[in-house]
């Protein structure tokens, strides 16, 4: 069974092991507020992490289409040897202005089908450029980069920290969104390197879709702001 994590990521973070690969053990150092809600693609501020700059809010994500549908299925977690099952719930409390709706005040999942958020199987049709990008749960656990905090992955992390969570594998997960889609990022490079090679405008879902929908599933989508810088 696919997870629809982005099969591109374990690039991105190939200097993690599971030998390597040791955890902070406090949970939660404290409670941060959520940032401002922005328009898609505009970068979202964490007052206490400028480095971190997604530009796609957690509703962003899977109101776009993302994972195949899959990512809040019921898992059975070998790491903490538990299983999980509407794990996406706990955010139904948090609110977030949907600039794509008038401006208007919702929940994180509001409108957003089912089939986009808990379905047991990948369907690459249901992501946003229609591509297949994913492993297996069983691959990243077996790789060891699964936090037990955070069981269903780096979507979960952000979640969370999106909501206000801090702990100690921050600085972690802040890294690997850097290494593969901050303003270094080599996916990020890449997706720009082969937009201007093409000869073609950022915004051309024809020119690697597969990339993009990585970085969807890494929060972030590319614009026309970055696009230019990077000329």
């Amino acid at each position: 069974m696919l997870f629809c994590q982005t099969s591109m990521a374990s690039e991105g973070i190939k200097n993690v092991s599971p030998s390597t690969n040791k955890f902070g053990g406090g949970v939660s150092r404290h409670k941060a507020p959520q940032p401002k809600s922005t328009k898609l693609g505009k970068t979202i501020i964490f007052d206490d992490h400028p480095e971190f700059t997604p530009n796609l809010t957690p509703r962003h994500i899977f109101k776009m289409g993302s994972f195949g549908g899959t990512y809040w299925r019921p898992i059975h977690s070998s790491v903490t040897n538990k299983d999980y099952k509407n794990a996406h719930h706990e955010f139904a409390k948090y609110k977030i202005i949907d600039y794509e709706q008038g401006g208007k005040k919702v929940g994180w999942w509001d409108g957003i089908p089912e089939i986009l958020l808990t379905q047991p199987d990948c369907d690459c049709y249901r992501n946003k450029y229609g591509v297949s990008s994913g492993t297996s749960l069983d691959y990243w656990e077996n790789k060891g980069w699964m936090h037990p905090q955070d069981p269903y992955g780096w979507v979960q992390w952000y979640c969370r920290f999106y909501a206000g969570r801090r702990s100690d594998d921050d600085e972690r997960q802040i890294g690997r969104w850097l290494h593969f889609a901050g303003p270094k990022g080599r996916f990020r490079l890449r997706l720009i390197h082969l937009c201007k090679s093409q000869k073609k405008s950022y915004k051309d879902f024809s020119v690697s879709p597969v990339v993009r929908q990585g970085l969807q599933h890494w929060a972030y989508i590319l614009t026309k702001k970055d696009f230019d810088r990077s000329l």
